[in-house]
């Protein structure tokens, strides 16, 4: 059996978010002789992940490591998985319908293809949905360095590392998610394109929860010293392996202070 890792971490009072979740996780029709595991992965103690989802299923894998924020409890719970393909899913998301079926195709047809990503769509604490749309490249390959060129020119990425699906040897060879408070699998989806050409999917394959205890609703989030010291961090990262890479760095000028960025 051929398997999809979707590693998901969870701390604190995102995990009553676990059972929607697991919802959209049952919804996928994979390809005959696929499967998905999902490696949920407390970060710290207390979480109780295990009081929200069902023990019966033995595709859900549930550990806990110490509390080092969710780029952290993302790597651990890749450690533990199996799969020829890494999937993310935070624990306040939803996957849409189809959503790893149409990852595996692509990664199955097009070996040279390194990772895949696809449409989002914003859901509100109202219930209401918003599209995230408003920089969509067109649907298909991203060539190697496109993903830079933009977070270089705009400050932030131009597709949500929310949705990233990885080759398992990528991701290790990145080493998983980098440890930072914020913004870890924007450096990870930066490093991706550093090495390989990515996909992007035209149809939406995440339901984004929008609510006010989230990482990204924290106030030093987008500015601030943290803010530029993860910014600087992340480009210095992905230069550095797209110089390795056989890469031409931007040479877009660093920001002083520049605009938002996940």
């Amino acid at each position: 059996m051929n398997i999809v890792s979707v590693v998901t971490p969870v701390h604190g009072d995102a995990a009553r978010f676990l059972p929607d979740a697991y919802a959209s996780l049952l919804s996928q029709d994979l390809p005959d002789g696929w499967s998905w595991e999902w490696c949920v992965q407390e970060d710290g103690s207390g979480v109780r992940a295990r009081s929200h989802l069902p023990a019966d299923d033995p595709r859900v894998r549930i550990s806990a490591s110490r509390a080092g924020g969710p780029h952290v409890a993302r790597t651990m719970a890749f450690a533990r998985s199996t799969g020829a393909y890494v999937k993310t899913l935070d624990s306040d998301d939803q996957l849409t319908p189809g959503a790893l079926a149409r990852d595996v195709a692509v990664l199955e047809e097009h070996p040279e293809v390194g990772w895949t990503t696809s449409r989002v769509v914003d859901l509100l604490e109202d219930g209401s949905t918003v599209s995230f749309e408003l920089s969509d490249p067109q649907p298909g390959r991203l060539p190697r360095g496109s993903a830079f060129g933009f977070w270089a020119e705009h400050r932030r990425p131009q597709v949500h590392p929310a949705t990233l699906c990885v080759r398992r040897s990528l991701m290790a060879l990145l080493g998983g998610w980098m440890a930072l408070p914020a913004s870890g699998d924007t450096g990870l989806l930066l490093g991706l394109d550093a090495l390989a050409d990515g996909w992007f999917l035209g149809d939406t394959g995440l339901v984004y929860r929008k609510h006010g205890g989230q990482i990204t609703a924290h106030p030093q989030h987008r500015n601030g010293d943290e803010w530029e010291a993860r910014m600087s961090l992340i480009r210095e990262h992905a230069e550095a392996l797209r110089a390795w890479a056989g890469g031409t760095p931007s040479a877009a000028p660093r920001a002083e202070g520049g605009g938002p960025s996940l």
